[in-house]
């Protein structure tokens, strides 16, 4: 069973998102900053590329933290990810 982790340490975010070919990115909304998105290259329209010091602006501003896992239950890297309150999540 794969098992899932938090964190709001930037470096182990940034080394987890490269070591699968990940980048930062972001879905702006109207007002300041956006939802965050790590982009592994698969077409999304609305993705826009951005900094690694904007995506951690904005994950500090919003008080997020990052969930994610290092292997899918198969022993494979995992891509999946998901950035929660850190208040709630």
């Amino acid at each position: 069973m794969s098992e899932s982790k938090t964190t709001t340490n930037h470096d182990e975010i940034r080394q987890w998102a490269e070591d699968r070919g990940g980048r930062p990115a972001v879905v702006r909304t109207k007002g300041e900053g956006g939802i965050l998105r790590i982009d592994f290259g698969e077409p999304e329209e609305e993705l826009e590329p951005i900094e690694w010091d904007e995506f951690f602006r904005i994950f500090d501003d919003n008080d997020l933290r990052f969930l994610y896992q290092d292997e899918t239950g198969g022993g494979k890297n995992s891509r999946f990810n998901k950035f929660i309150d850190r208040k709630n999540g």
